[in-house]
């Protein structure tokens, strides 16, 4: 009976030739009843074996035909001594192979599953940012970069951005000095035009010395703070040209360091000093430090200038250099005296500070302890980069700002 129709097979007919094998079919093996297909008809009926794979065993040779060519790849061949039809089936129905054909070259391979969506890996748990070590020794080194960001921020203060706030407070000052000298309303003394002392800060004279490129505005007072921005007059002597001493004191390093240079002159120069009374001219006689003789006393109506600045290393002074002038112009009109020296804050004194300023160094000193507590915080909750990048501009202000109050308690004429 035919496997596939169900109908009884006739009988193979003797003599009748056997069918001609098709290519890409096996050979029915030597004594199989019907037709030698696994069948009892007379249908023909294509092998049941599939086309050779990639890679598999070459089938055996049909006689009189030549061997079809072997193909690289895995074998598709059931195994041997399989039931039925050898490939896990009864009857004789044809199966597809169960391995896929091998792809044409050059063919566009079709991405899989997990290639064309999202990725079928578990989520990476994300990491939790490293935070700043607690050791001591990261502590000591924080406080060794702050330190030394101050420290620069301070070096930075007094030998740059001091001379430029000297220089802004000298371009004010000049300016002031030339309306009140076209207004007639410039200081003549120690009193102002209402009868009042003479403020600090205010301009009083222009004070010039070619040989050393001098040019200098000369305000009233010799606080820290009044010599921040140029020379300053002590309040107790007289102005320059009027009969008497008349004393400027002026910094040596920092804030421009405008007397700088006093160390230069000589016996013979010239110094020019413009007040609301006119010019008046003074010719250097020598230079004293602590320990040399002191000038005699002045004569009744001669006049003298003395320059004073501080003497040694920058920062690090030896003593007060003093500069004497003799007066070589016809003296200016005395003004009345309220001052004199014993009534002189220590302050405005040769080398003289300003215990007050300590109070504000503390409070910008607080400031800055607060400032570096936040940045800490700032480095160990946003991150080593931002902290950097807010805490590099806001220390250096700082120690810029902490650095000009401690200008301000230092000697005054440094």
């Amino acid at each position: 009976m035919s496997v596939e129709t169900g109908h009884p097979t006739p009988p193979a007919t003797l003599g009748e030739p056997t069918p001609p094998a098709v290519p890409g079919e096996l050979a029915p093996p030597a004594g199989a009843g019907g037709d030698g297909w696994g069948t009892a008809s007379g249908k023909r009926r294509r092998s049941l074996l599939p086309p050779a794979t990639l890679g598999g065993p070459t089938p055996p040779a049909v006689p009189g035909e030549p061997a079809p060519p072997a193909m690289p790849g895995p074998a598709s061949f059931p195994p041997a001594g399989a039931g039925g039809n050898g490939w896990g089936t009864a009857s004789g129905k044809r199966r597809r192979s169960l391995l896929p054909p091998p792809a044409a070259s050059g063919a566009r391979q079709t991405p899989s599953p997990a290639k064309r969506g999202r990725s079928r890996l578990p989520p990476v748990a994300a990491t939790r940012r490293e935070l700043a070590p607690r050791t001591s020794r990261w502590w000591v080194g924080a406080a060794i970069t702050v330190a030394s960001l101050l420290a620069l921020a301070f070096v930075a203060h007094a030998a740059v951005f001091s001379g430029l706030q000297h220089a802004r407070t000298q371009s004010l000052a000049y300016r002031d000095l030339r309306e009140a000298l076209a207004k007639a309303e410039a200081p003549t003394g120690q009193l102002d035009l209402h009868g009042e002392l003479t403020p600090l800060g205010a301009p009083v004279a222009l004070l010039e010395i070619p040989s050393i490129g001098l040019s200098e505005v000369v305000r009233e007072g010799s606080t820290a703070a009044v010599l921040r921005g140029g020379a300053g007059h002590r309040r107790d002597s007289v102005l320059p040209g009027q009969p008497g001493t008349a004393v400027i004191l002026g910094r040596q390093a920092t804030y421009g360091g405008p007397f700088k240079n006093l160390k230069s002159l000589a016996p013979g120069d010239q110094i020019t000093v413009t007040t609301g009374q006119g010019v008046a001219t003074y010719r250097v006689f020598g230079l004293r430090r602590a320990g040399d003789p002191v000038p005699e006393d002045l004569p009744t109506g001669q006049g003298r200038l003395e320059l004073m600045t501080a003497d040694g290393l920058a920062l690090f002074p030896s003593g007060v250099l003093h500069v004497d002038a003799e007066l070589v112009t016809g003296p200016h009109p005395g003004s009345s005296k309220v001052m004199a020296y014993a009534a002189l804050p220590a302050s405005e004194r040769a080398m003289g500070q300003d215990p007050g300023a300590w109070l504000t160094v503390f409070f910008v000193g607080t400031l800055a302890a607060g400032v570096v507590a936040a940045l800490i915080w700032l480095w160990r909750t946003w991150g080593r980069r931002q902290a950097w990048l807010i805490g590099v501009p806001v220390t250096f202000a700082l120690g810029a700002a902490l650095a000009d109050s401690i200008m301000s308690a230092l000697p005054n004429l440094l």
